[in-house]
């Protein structure tokens, strides 16, 4: 008898931790008669943050105790890697896929579906999906998660959920004060080479990012993207004694890590976990113009004006009393990506932004992000390992992992 895999669709709006709970307890209750007894695994972000965490406080290496490197210290797609192998290894009979593609590039994520598609014979995969590019082959079962109703659909065309483009209305507010630089380079790598532990990492990299220039940065899992921006922010040492000048100055010429980070907006989905606190939305936003975490004194009158600006432009004016940790995922993310843009930066870096998102919700995000590039001065770079369609960046530097290190190139 052929085995069954499913895809079940959801949005920002469904609850997939009762999902995954009743999939690993009472499989039966929700119509999932086939895997009632069987041993089940989860495959996920949040089965990677429990993982991490076992590391850090107890110094337990359950899935990396092959290899010195911590679970923390490597990037987001080959953390996923070493989940996956642990999975594998644990012979389970059924497995959860929660977005399992979102931070793998392209290559991996072929080998991802192809250790996938030789286990199907004797173990079931019930692949939850945000976008409907990421459908597994193998896949003949379809559903739709809509908050908390499964509802199950004859063909994959019915279950996916429809996708909408969005127009923002109206222009991008001003900030309240302006940002200046003089010249017309903003941030240049000269010949940089970088190594962790004697691997090379970065092998005579030359970048130069142009003021007002919309960039995309691409690169495998473990290329150094996430090593280039760290040094640009200022977190990362690795850029002291290199040929990298940001906003005009050399690194390690006396400035300090406080005026680089004041000029830089900077978004990442890690973000919104640190926001923990019962924080209004207007306040969320505002709170960007205090660079703190919430907002802890009484906002001016300009200060409102201009929350009130970017609410009405993102279409969540109506919500600026409610509580940021009440929205959905996709709203979460455009009230952070217009508090990283509230003061016109000049870079604004967008970190895997569109990463666990349904379809609908990163169409917004981006349209969002093209209109910041053709409306205002901010220079922006764009990071992702998924190729958004919509995307509209003047440029993309691309790097590509060789022996001796990664090299780059523009696109």
């Amino acid at each position: 008898m052929k085995k069954k895999h499913w895809a079940i669709f959801i949005d920002n709006s469904s609850d997939k931790s009762h999902l995954i709970d009743e999939l690993l307890n009472h499989p039966a209750n929700i119509g999932f008669k086939e895997l009632n007894g069987q041993r089940g695994i989860l495959f996920s972000k949040l089965a990677l943050e429990q993982f991490m965490d076992e590391e850090e406080r107890h110094g337990i290496k359950t899935i990396t105790s092959d290899t010195l490197q911590s679970l923390t210290t490597r990037s987001s797609g080959e953390q996923k890697k070493a989940l996956l192998k642990h999975v594998l290894k644990s012979n389970p009979q059924f497995i959860i896929l929660d977005n399992p593609f979102d931070n793998l590039d392209t290559v991996s994520q072929e080998d991802f579906k192809h250790q996938l598609q030789k286990i199907t014979r004797h173990t079931s995969i019930v692949q939850l999906i945000s976008r409907a590019s990421d459908l597994l082959p193998f896949v003949n079962t379809f559903a739709r998660l809509k908050n908390t109703d499964l509802t199950f659909y004859p063909n994959v065309k019915q279950a996916r959920i429809s996708n909408s483009s969005e127009n923002f209305d109206g222009t991008i507010p001003s900030p309240i004060e302006k940002m200046d630089f003089e010249g017309d380079i903003l941030i240049e790598l000269n010949h940089v080479n970088v190594s962790y532990s004697g691997k090379p990492i970065l092998n005579n990299i030359s970048w130069k990012i142009q003021k007002g220039s919309f960039w995309e940065l691409r690169g495998k899992n473990g290329s150094g993207k996430t090593t280039i921006l760290s040094m640009i922010t200022g977190e990362n040492p690795k850029g002291y004694g290199e040929n990298l000048f940001i906003f005009g100055q050399k690194k390690g010429s006396g400035e300090s890590v406080w005026d680089i980070k004041k000029r830089i907006g900077y978004f990442t989905p890690a973000m919104t976990d640190k926001f923990m606190g019962y924080h209004t939305v207007q306040n969320m936003l505002i709170s960007g113009l205090t660079d703190s975490i919430g907002l802890y004194v009484r906002p001016t009158e300009a200060q409102t004006r201009l929350a009130k600006e970017w609410l009405a432009l993102i279409g969540m004016w109506n919500k600026k009393d409610s509580l940021f940790h009440d929205l959905t995922m996709g709203q979460k993310r455009l009230v952070m990506c217009a508090r990283a843009m509230v003061k016109h930066p000049l870079l604004l870096i967008l970190d895997e932004p569109t990463a666990g998102l349904d379809d609908a919700s990163a169409l917004l995000f981006v349209a969002l992000v093209n209109k910041f590039a053709k409306e205002s001065d901010t220079t922006i770079v764009f990071v992702s390992h998924r190729r958004e369609p919509s995307l509209n960046p003047d440029y993309i530097y691309e790097l590509t992992m060789e022996e001796n290190g990664s090299t780059g190139r523009l696109k």
